[in-house]
């Protein structure tokens, strides 16, 4: 089984959680619909709101957040208020990669995809057992490693554009899709101006060239592999930004229900 079908193990989880975005769309929908009912009274600012100033602040200061998605998987890449990010150095950039890459829960994340390979006997030349487990496990610690670093950190530090994700978080579901799916052609550049995202496109070209003709095994060092693995990439960045996109009304939601009498 070939490269391109293990990236496509991932398509279980992408296809739960758009089931998951398609559900909540219409509630999105009804609240873009009525911003000005909500009560003028949750628009002022209280003691307790004192704290979320000061977490503006230090956002501020550092241009990234400590957020999560699902409340696990690290979003540090993601603004929510585009009006106060101020731009990052190339230092800040490499470090909120390395950050992300090097997080706590990408570790299991790799496991379960290893695991999931290792079922499906994708990729037979790494093997069964023990030996085979540990070589799919690095194989997609390395993938996603390297193709974080070369879009995120290396192509925008050279190009000098801001590989940030600005959520819109406001208008129609449709449309802040449609935005979402576009970041991966469009960007910002440090100096806040909307340019094509090389680093998309080419980092992602080259990590996929980097990963398929070194440690992948000899079977799927194919050029059309590596073409099939780029795209499956950029679909997967697509993906994720669209997710990233939503996450603010999902977030909502659960502390919603939380609250007492909800």
């Amino acid at each position: 089984m070939t490269k391109r079908l293990r990236l496509l193990l991932k398509t279980d989880l992408i296809a739960t959680v758009i089931a998951g975005l398609l559900v909540v769309a219409p509630a999105l929908a009804q609240q873009d619909q009525t911003p000005a009912q909500q009560p003028a009274s949750s628009q002022q600012p209280s003691k307790k709101g004192n704290t979320g100033k000061h977490k503006k602040t230090k956002a501020q200061k550092t241009g990234a957040s400590n957020d999560r998605l699902f409340f696990a998987l690290p979003n540090f890449l993601t603004v929510e208020n585009a009006g106060e990010a101020p731009p990052l150095t190339v230092g800040q950039k490499f470090k909120l990669v390395a950050r992300s890459a090097f997080d706590y829960a990408e570790f299991p994340w790799y496991g379960i995809l290893a695991g999931i390979s290792q079922a499906e006997n994708s990729e037979a030349g790494y093997g069964q057992g023990a030996a085979g487990y540990g070589k799919r496990y690095a194989a997609f610690f390395a993938d996603g490693t390297i193709e974080n670093f070369w879009v995120s950190a290396i192509f925008p530090s050279a190009l000098h554009q801001d590989p940030r994700f600005y959520q819109l978080s406001h208008k129609g579901f449709w449309h802040r899709t449609g935005y979402a799916i576009s970041r991966v052609f469009v960007t910002r550049s440090d100096s806040g101006h909307s340019e094509f995202n090389a680093s998309e496109i080419f980092g992602s070209a080259i990590a996929a060239g980097i990963s398929t003709y070194t440690y992948h095994p000899q079977a799927d060092r194919t050029l059309s592999n590596t073409v099939s693995v780029w795209g499956s990439q950029v679909g997967y960045d697509a993906f994720t930004f669209v997710l990233r996109e939503f996450w603010p009304d999902i977030r909502h939601k659960f502390s919603r229900k939380k609250m007492p009498g909800n």
